[in-house]
């Protein structure tokens, strides 16, 4: 698919969609509080912003003339209080709509990570990983801006223009609508600007995203890279993404570096034109210096919550296309969920039972086809046969990864597809062929399948599988650090490791996936005297390539053709001579 490819711009260019603003009421309206609070304060810090040129204006008229030097003192006086007041009420609201906005970004990030838990394995194997980091990052981080200070932000800026408009016409009706003359070519400007910009800077994050998605996957492939000498293949895709990257950045600072010139060049045009027309047209005595310096302060203000309200618009903009792409994320349907009255799996015995199964990963591509078995409880079977042939997709619907599209799964009776997720899967212990190691301790990596088992259950289990000897031999023991993947292991540890945890856990339906295919033959034949006490008194189904190891299973089923093709014991099957013989003998030979 396309959007599975890192050089593929994601389509964030979207007509503004208020309905998305809308849903993101869920997110808002749990600070509505401090979000008004932050208003009101807001309000009161930009009255006293605007006192300033009325004092200005009484000093310069009345207070100067008639060299009232106690009246010029308190009204500096008053200056430095009301601006002193408006930056302590402009720092209490700013820390506020901090506290606002990391609560926001806590809450959208946690309903994702929530969320991104529970979604199919389909859905991380449609698009790059980078791609979701920079959702739950990036796009979080610019949204949640707009969801607190933006919204407060665009409210407070028509006020402040409201609250100038009043001002000035109290200091002059007349210079008002001079001042106001220049908002026509402001929008004209704005409007053949904002544009460019917008989609300018919408390229810019699709650029990123790209860069994001292409280091994530060499950062994880780094060893696959340097195996097959691709450092200068890879370079040289990172510098042309890279490329993209700063040519786009430079395409918006470009428009973003038109914005302030325009407006600050229409705000000293309407300024000069205060001065023409109020020393050259008006009356002489309806325009004192005061009202003049009054004015100019104020039309020099009137500018900045225009210009404020265009870039908070555009931000809007923006940050609607991210706002879709996280609701977008939200919306991901969660295919495998627990039916409405599903009931918890109470204790089990561990019988299963295939009954007339059929399923594939891909529309009219089936993998399983009528398939039918039953597996009593306590025995161990073993699946055998070609790649590809179905043979983990089996023990993956077990565990119901996917949903079967007709027949029926049941254990001990009870369909999987009735009882709750949590419970089927606590009942069972999965080793998979990739070992994956988080980072922490190696006690911390046994023990994430049962949070409270102790350290001496967590040794027993490492024991069993004959990993307590290489861990003790580590300098810290149980409590050495590993870093994610297991990078400083090798990849028969991390398989010991694995396999530590799955027993921990003390299932009663065992599935070992290639369990032992990194681990040297003598370990192997250590492990397997302790994978035959794990297997008494549990239902297993294991998976191995080389079938030595699986002899003793009481069941071997040989998987093709989308179904079994043969099912006996090994001697049984040795026998009939048929496709389990071959396989056997040539691996034999």
């Amino acid at each position: 698919m396309a959007r599975n490819k890192y050089d593929v711009d994601e389509q964030l260019e979207k007509p503004f969609d208020f309905a998305h603003l809308k849903r993101s009421y869920v997110y808002i309206k749990k600070y509505k509080g401090k979000m008004i609070l932050s208003l009101l304060i807001s309000m009161a810090a930009a009255v006293c912003g605007l006192v300033g040129p009325l004092i200005t204006q009484r000093a310069l008229d009345v207070t100067i003339p008639n060299k009232n030097v106690k009246e010029l003192i308190l009204l500096g006086l008053a200056l430095l209080g009301f601006s002193v007041l408006g930056t302590v009420l402009g720092n209490i609201r700013g820390r506020i709509m901090t506290v606002v906005g990391q609560d926001i970004i806590f809450d959208i990030r946690e309903d994702l990570f929530a969320h991104l838990q529970k979604l199919p394995f389909t859905y991380y194997d449609d698009r790059p990983h980078g791609k979701i980091l920079i959702r739950v990052i990036n796009y979080v981080n610019s949204v949640s801006d707009m969801l607190s200070n933006g919204i407060i932000n665009f409210v407070m800026e028509i006020l402040n223009m409201l609250f100038i408009l009043v001002f000035m016409v109290i200091v002059s009706p007349k210079l008002t609508i001079v001042a106001m003359s220049g908002l026509p070519l402001f929008i004209m400007v704005m409007f053949a600007i904002k544009k460019q910009q917008r989609i300018a800077w919408q390229d810019v994050s699709n650029k990123s995203s790209n860069m994001n998605a292409y280091l994530q996957e060499n950062i994880v492939g780094a060893r696959i890279t340097q195996v097959f000498t691709r450092e200068e293949e890879n370079a040289e895709i990172y510098d042309h993404l890279n490329e993209k990257y700063r040519k786009s950045w430079m395409r918006a600072v470009k428009y973003s570096n038109l914005v302030w010139p325009a407006t600050d060049n229409i705000s000293t045009l309407i300024r000069a034109s205060l001065f023409i027309v109020g020393l050259l047209v008006l009356p002489r005595e309806t325009v004192s210096l005061g009202v003049l310096a009054a004015m100019t302060g104020y039309a020099g203000r009137f500018w900045q919550p225009i210009m404020n309200i265009s870039n908070i618009m555009n931000n809007f903009i923006n940050n609607v296309a991210y706002l879709e792409r996280i609701f977008e994320t939200l919306d991901e349907p969660v295919t495998i969920t627990d039916k409405e009255g599903a009931e918890e799996l109470g204790d089990i015995t561990g019988q299963v039972s295939f009954e007339d199964v059929t399923f594939g990963y891909e529309k009219d591509i089936n993998v399983l086809e009528h398939l039918s078995f039953d597996v009593k409880a306590g025995e161990s079977v073993a699946l055998v046969g070609p790649t590809g042939a179905g043979k983990s997709t089996i023990v993956s619907l077990i565990s119901r990864f996917y949903d079967i599209e007709q027949g029926r799964i049941t254990v001990d009776g009870v369909p999987i597809s009735d009882v709750t997720l949590r419970s089927l899967r606590s009942k069972m212990g999965i080793m998979l062929q990739d070992s994956f190691i988080f980072s922490g301790t190696i006690m911390d990596n046994i023990r994430y399948s049962k949070q409270d088992a102790t350290n001496e259950e967590v040794r027993a289990a490492a024991k069993t599988v004959c990993a307590d000897e290489f861990i003790s031999r580590m300098d810290m023991g149980y409590d050495t650090e590993v870093n994610e993947r297991g990078s400083k292991l090798s990849g028969g540890e991390k398989q010991l490791i694995s396999f530590a945890r799955t027993l921990l856990s003390d299932p009663k339906i065992l599935v070992l996936d290639e369990a032992t295919s990194s681990i040297d033959a003598k370990t192997e034949a250590l492990l397997q005297k302790g994978i035959e006490q794990l297997l008494k008194g549990r239902t297993s189904f294991i998976i191995a390539h080389r079938l030595s190891t699986i002899r003793n299973c009481d069941r071997i089923m040989y998987i093709d053709e989308k179904g079994i093709l043969e099912s006996g014991t090994h001697d049984e099957l040795m026998e009939k001579r048929g496709a389990y013989y071959d396989l056997y003998t040539s691996q034999s030979a």
